[in-house]
């Protein structure tokens, strides 16, 4: 398995991974939901960059352009809610996807609220035989819930092609995706790799509950 941190390398991305960090710029949602898609929109051009490409003949108003696009059938699946904006980023990216969609949520287990399980209750998704399986979720804290989406996700096909995609990603996480994906064919994104989680489970440093801030508190 393969594991792509990007913030290994300078770019624009750091501006955008700071806003989303500020507790101040989270105040605006708008601001804080459009850098979730920017960075998903930075992450799938990185992706495109690893597909099989073929030549097509487009006829121009003067002539005949050789040009190459992806020959993969993609399938963005995102785990909701959290996912939503970071899939949108995917979508302006790869207009031309399929799409699934999975709710899978964590669940504490014990009164202190320091250990987590994973419910998962819906999943609509087309069939992932042979296709590039593209999921994203924001945060890859314990690793549980993205492998939960996995599991349930292949029920549906078996992809020739898996990439994960999340914002800000945990050692630990990384440690449950290795065990839980197929390592030969999966490929790991990351915004960042943060150093831990406290006692609840949330990443540190983090930048706080992603579908909180995106959208609201829950009950």
């Amino acid at each position: 398995m393969e594991i792509i941190n990007l913030s290994e390398q300078q770019s624009i991305l750091g501006q955008y991974l700071a806003e989303i960090r500020d507790k101040d710029y989270q105040k605006n949602r708008t601001l804080f939901r459009r850098n979730i898609q920017r960075i998903g929109e930075i992450m799938a051009f990185n992706i495109s960059r690893l597909l099989t490409y073929a030549p097509i003949q487009v006829e121009t108003p003067l002539g005949t352009a050789t040009v190459e696009v992806p020959e993969d059938k993609i399938v963005i699946a995102t785990v909701l809610r959290a996912g939503l904006p970071f899939h949108e980023g995917f979508l302006h990216v790869f207009d031309h996807a399929e799409n699934g969609f999975v709710s899978a949520f964590r669940m504490y287990t014990n009164r202190e609220h320091t250990e987590v399980g994973v419910h998962t209750e819906y999943m609509a998704c087309p069939s992932l035989e042979g296709k590039t399986l593209i999921i994203v979720d924001p945060m890859l804290a314990t690793g549980g819930s993205m492998a939960a989406a996995y599991e349930a996700l292949i029920k549906n096909g078996k992809p020739k092609q898996v990439h994960v995609a999340c914002v800000i990603a945990t050692p630990e996480g990384l440690e449950v995706l290795k065990q839980s994906l197929p390592p030969e064919n999966t490929t790991v994104w990351a915004a960042s790799v943060d150093p831990g989680m406290d006692e609840h489970k949330y990443i540190v440093p983090g930048f706080g509950d992603a579908g909180d801030l995106c959208y609201g508190e829950k009950i």
